[in-house]
């Protein structure tokens, strides 16, 4: 007997490949999850790239905007 995982939201059963893969959702739940996060990857001059889930910190990073938050 095969073993199914099962969502952590709705219960359902999904395939053991999303599982092995790091998933704890099935699909459709995994989208409706990942629609409510807001972040953007951004590259720092001569640097790394930087993870941003606030627009003023993007912003901030924006030399043309300092001082002009609105």
């Amino acid at each position: 007997m095969r073993y199914e995982p099962i969502c952590a939201v709705c219960t359902d059963t999904f395939k053991v490949e999303r599982y092995q893969a790091g998933y704890r959702l099935c699909m459709p739940c995994g989208e409706e999850s990942a629609k409510l996060r807001k972040h953007t990857v951004v590259p720092m001059p001569k640097s790394n790239y930087i993870l941003v889930t606030d627009l003023t910190l993007l912003k901030g990073l924006n030399s043309s905007h300092k001082g002009h938050l609105s």
